[in-house]
């Protein structure tokens, strides 16, 4: 338990001895960033950074469900012309196109959703194209 400021004693005289103490015993060693820079100050003050940062820990977002579904919609896109094979071609638009679906069934709120389900055909021509630049 933290002793109580004596009497006449000023404050900032009473802290740092608690500090010199509490380094003496080690106990700052025992603190996650010890040792470790502090995070860069360059950037203009945040009021919210500790909310940013619990959700960027907590995997969350701020964008509205129509912007998040366009990001992955743009990630699936990208994922496809990295596919290996038409079977993993046909589950990532099978998984992008199910959320669009739903998506136009029950628009969510926020900006317009302006998605259409993939052509999953007309994208395996595309990626065979890409894949086989003879045309074979």
């Amino acid at each position: 338990m933290t002793e109580r400021k004596p009497p006449g004693v000023s404050f900032e005289s009473f802290v740092d001895r608690q500090i010199r103490k509490a380094a003496e015993r080690g106990e700052f060693q025992k603190l996650s960033g010890f040792g470790k820079p502090l995070p860069d100050d360059t950037a203009p003050y945040d009021p919210l950074w500790w909310v940013k940062q619990k959700m960027h820990r907590e995997g969350m977002s701020a964008l509205p469900l129509a912007l998040q579904l366009r990001k992955e919609a743009e990630d699936a896109a990208a994922a496809v012309s990295g596919a290996a094979s038409e079977s993993q071609v046909r589950r990532i638009l099978g998984e992008i196109n199910t959320k669009i679906t739903e998506a136009l069934r029950r628009p969510p709120p926020g900006p317009p959703l302006g998605l259409v389900p993939f052509d999953v055909e007309a994208e395996l021509a595309r990626w065979r194209k890409a894949r086989d630049p003879q045309g074979a």
